[in-house]
């Protein structure tokens, strides 16, 4: 568990909540409440793509990715505008590590914009600043 001090640093910053295990895990909680889990999930599962050294299993996650997260009609579509998931279809035909960063930004700015500031007054993070 993070220290009160630890926590208040996330309400000024999204990448410190998202890299803290704890933070991500009371985050995701969070989210799914709100019925918007995937944004972290899609999120995570960038992070692990970029990662990704062999270009065989690149090809393979961008396609789960692609399936799960973007595709129209995807069990857990992620809210990008057309000319991200247009750009996103095209970066897919050769995968390289940054295919998903215009949606991985798109994303990101969705959740400090919104989610960020309604998980700070939430419970669950009142809880771990006391």
């Amino acid at each position: 568990r993070p220290s009160p001090e630890e926590a208040l640093q996330w309400r000024d910053s999204l990448e410190k909540l998202l890299q803290n295990p704890y933070g991500l895990a009371s985050f995701r909680t969070f989210l799914r409440s709100e019925f918007s889990e995937e944004n972290a999930e899609f999120w995570v599962a960038c992070e692990d793509y970029k990662k990704t050294k062999s270009p065989l299993k690149m090809a393979e996650k961008a396609k789960k990715i692609y399936e799960e997260f973007i595709q129209t009609e995807a069990p857990k579509e992620v809210n990008i505008d057309h000319f991200t998931k247009a750009v996103t279809m095209e970066n897919l035909v050769e995968p390289s590590p940054s295919s998903f960063d215009m949606a991985q930004k798109r994303i990101f700015a969705l959740m400090e914009k919104d989610s960020l500031p309604r998980f700070v007054r939430s419970e669950f993070y009142q809880e771990l600043i006391k």
